[in-house]
């Protein structure tokens, strides 16, 4: 009894070492390509359990059926209008035909080495076709980073998956920056803006301050030609009122001297003034009592 107990054991033994042998299993996020003597004959891309013939025969290689994340590198390249940028761009890539991998690629960091040398041609392609603008915009409307991407997408993917069976799901820019030359261009370009800005501004106000001065002038000088001609007039007026004055007073010098003290007071009381002197003073002593005076017949005003 203890014999046979010992048979099943060797028995269910070697049943699992033939059963690892001949068998395997390929999960959920994996594919599988089995060599036989060393050449892909048939690649499993469904998960579940399947048979081949044991090693040396037939040998078993698993690849990661799940989306993987190439990261790339920083490239400096040129945009259509010419200015140099920096960009970093992103994979995201799968292999799709594990033959054609296999025997093309072989590897995952060997596919990452591929993919980083036709990324680069790519980039530089695109990126060629497209101006600055397009890139960084204030206005969103103008930035094409969408239809970018989507043109690397589509160019690296359909030889890529020709030739070596791997799939491009996406590419995307993950950085662009302006190289330093750009940015001293860039800062130059804005200070010469301002200072051209500032110089017509200037001579805008300057101009603005001629014409004001000019105008302040012209006016001065006929306010002045105004005043003179008027002072001018005043002055014959009043040399005119004074002659007759003379004559008047030449001819009575009390009747004379009667008709200015009337008009001094006239002048004087025109406004509601209040005015403190002595009732005998000139020429108020008329409003207490009007002298005798009749003016000569040959006297007139």
């Amino acid at each position: 009894m203890k014999n046979f107990a010992v048979i099943i054991l060797v028995v269910l033994i070697v049943a699992v070492m033939m059963l690892y042998l001949v068998s395997f299993q390929v999960r959920q996020t994996e594919t599988a390509l089995v060599l036989t003597f060393g050449k892909p004959t048939r690649q499993i891309t469904e998960p579940g359990w399947n048979w081949k013939w044991p090693a040396p025969i037939q040998t078993l290689v698993k690849y990661d059926a799940r989306q993987m994340l190439f990261g790339g590198v920083e490239e400096e390249t040129v945009t259509k209008g010419g200015e140099p940028v920096i960009v970093q761009t992103y994979i995201i890539w799968q292999i799709a035909e594990p033959i054609k991998f296999r025997e093309a690629i072989r590897d995952v960091p060997g596919a990452e080495k591929l993919l980083k040398s036709r990324l680069r041609d790519v980039q530089n392609k695109v990126v060629g076709k497209h101006y600055f603008s397009e890139f960084v915009n204030s206005d969103r409307q103008q930035i094409k980073f969408g239809d970018i991407e989507n043109e690397m997408t589509q160019l690296l993917d359909e030889p890529v998956k020709a030739a070596y069976g791997m799939k491009v799901e996406a590419v995307g820019i993950k950085m662009l920056k302006v190289s330093e030359k750009v940015t001293e261009d860039v800062f130059a370009r804005m200070k010469a803006d301002r200072k051209r800005k500032t110089e017509a501004t200037l001579a805008q106000g300057n101009a603005e301050a001629t014409k004001i001065k000019s105008d302040a002038d012209a006016k001065i000088t006929e306010l002045m030609a105004a005043t003179e001609a008027r002072a001018k007039s005043i002055r014959g007026a009043g040399d005119a009122e004074a002659a007759q004055y003379y004559k008047m007073l030449e001819a009575d010098p009390e009747f004379a001297m009667f008709l200015r003290e009337i008009e001094t007071l006239k002048k004087t009381l025109k406004e509601r003034t209040t005015v403190v002197l002595p009732a005998d003073a000139e020429p108020f002593k008329l409003l207490r009592e009007m002298p005798k005076i009749e003016p000569k017949q040959n006297v007139s005003r």
